[in-house]
């Protein structure tokens, strides 16, 4: 069968239509979902078939045992040349790997690859181009049956008597189910698959979005949620950096009452959280609102005052997860309300600034966090794209060289975040204005003791203490494709040289 593409070239885009799209299970008010207890009788219920195209989430990320105990009981049934649309990939779901060589599974469409199967997918082993998307451009592309997914199965921390979802109850809860909400409404049949049955208002994904119920031993770990990702930054470097970014935030007048704020998960990203708290604390300032993958800092700022609200597509941290059950203020959103670029009030869209990441930057700012230098995938955009495109200010928080690997390289090794949606570079050398700003960084150059400098400056010392940057070999096979939100083709990725 044929596999989703995409084949239009990416184009920068001012302003995006709204969404058209048919809520097909809005009217299923005498729906009754089917309770299984039998991994393989819930198969047998379902209209399987070579070629399918099943999805997963990643709310419980590290943890999840769902896609895995899926995967393995539909490959001993021998089905072939499925796509597995996954939220994301994980280390722990490193099964997929033999999938792969066999042919069980064909593609893998996901917002980010870590892991065993990010590496088979760089060195060749699956068999049709993966392909790495946002996370708003997921939702986007399932709503608007881009993709159409047979059967979506949906690691459900708890299910009541009716059938409904909830992410923040049941012995591994794991907070906002924002991720998989469009593939609960989209898929022609849905499968909740639980450990925990209790009983819950609110729901996470109502009861008329599921067609049946499995009920397991465990579909996890909650504890698997935080990871070496999602860990505050000690380096004293970084550290730097984070301070230096909170300055330039104040300088840019951005440290006031109505901030709405968004930062990755990196560890300089949520350094630079914990200093803008005590910015704001000093200045005596309340946020709006903080949205995306939700921290401890973050809930902390809530608790205190410091945010009005917090809108939460995914749980970083277990504190995150109490605070989404506890706090009236801290609010569950969809990944289409979260980034979808075709929902035009997405929070996105209304953020004053996002602090994130980069595994490289070049001189004219576009932004790899997909690969490594030699084409390895490592992640992928999430929702890096999403909330570069949507902030006022999108800012890149990394060292100018880590590990004696530069970060600025002339040209990154893969197109994650384009140049258009990035305005200001924060290193521990200085700060860089995109072109487009520089009368404003000339003004705060003689206006502030802040640490401005161009792109070139930066790439000049970077060459200085690294050397040109090495062209790396790799063989001619496109493995994955680097999708923008609006579902354009933004880059490709080769396979990795072999021998490497």
């Amino acid at each position: 069968m044929s596999k989703y593409l995409p084949v239009r070239p990416y184009q920068p885009v001012d302003e995006y239509s709204p969404m058209i799209w048919e809520n097909k299970k809005q009217h299923r008010i005498n729906h009754q979902v089917q309770w299984l207890d039998d991994m393989n009788a819930m198969l047998d219920a379902l209209d399987l078939f070579d070629g399918m195209t099943i999805s997963f989430h990643h709310h419980l990320r590290n943890g999840d045992a769902v896609m895995n105990m899926v995967m393995e009981a539909i490959a001993q049934r021998g089905y072939k040349d499925l796509t597995v649309v996954a939220s994301s990939i994980f280390p722990v779901h490193q099964p997929l790997v033999a999938m792969l060589r066999d042919k069980t599974v064909t593609q893998i469409i996901a917002s980010y690859m870590s892991g065993p199967v990010a590496r088979a997918v760089s060195e060749g082993e699956c068999e049709a181009a993966c392909v790495l998307q946002t996370h708003g451009g997921r939702a986007r592309s399932i709503l608007m049956e881009d993709i159409c997914i047979d059967v979506a199965f949906i690691a459900s921390c708890a299910v009541n008597h009716r059938g409904d979802i909830s992410g923040q109850h049941g012995k591994n809860a794991c907070g906002a189910l924002g991720y998989v909400m469009a593939d609960a409404l989209m898929a022609k049949n849905v499968v909740a698959i639980s450990d925990s049955r209790v009983e819950f208002d609110a729901p996470s994904i109502e009861y008329t979005c599921v067609d049946m119920v499995l009920m397991v031993d465990s579909i996890g770990s909650s504890s698997g949620i935080v990871s070496g990702t999602t860990q505050l930054t000690k380096d004293p470097a970084g550290l730097k950096i984070a301070h230096l970014t909170v300055d330039l935030l104040d300088a840019l007048g951005l440290v006031k009452n109505g901030l709405t704020y968004q930062s990755g998960a990196g560890g300089i990203s949520l350094a630079v959280t914990t200093f803008l708290k005590e910015k704001m604390k000093q200045k005596q300032v309340v946020g709006e609102f903080a949205s995306g993958g939700i921290t401890r800092a973050l809930v902390e700022m809530l608790e205190e005052g410091l945010f009005n609200h917090l809108y939460d597509v995914q749980c970083f941290d277990l504190d995150a997860v109490e605070s989404l059950k506890k706090n009236v203020n801290h609010h569950e959103i969809s990944a289409s309300m979260y980034a979808n670029p075709n929902q035009l009030d997405n929070k996105v869209n209304q953020l004053d600034v996002v602090i994130l990441g980069a595994s490289e930057i070049d001189r004219d700012m576009n932004v790899n966090v997909t690969t490594g230098f030699d084409y390895q995938i490592l992640g992928g955009s999430g929702g890096h794209a999403d909330t570069s495109y949507g902030a006022t200010w999108s800012i890149i928080v990394s060292k100018l060289v880590s590990s004696r690997i530069p970060v600025l390289v002339d040209r990154v090794t893969t197109i994650t975040t384009p140049k258009d949606d990035i305005d200001i570079f924060v290193c521990d050398v200085g700060i860089a204005f995109a072109k487009r700003h520089q009368a404003l960084a000339a003004t705060l150059k003689q206006t502030t003791r802040l640490p401005i400098v161009t792109m070139e400056e930066l790439a000049e010392i970077s060459e200085k203490l690294c050397g040109k940057s090495l062209t790396i070999e790799h063989e001619s096979r496109v493995v994955a494709v680097s999708e923008y939100r609006d579902g354009s083709l933004l880059d490709v990725i080769y396979q990795k040289k072999k021998g490497d």
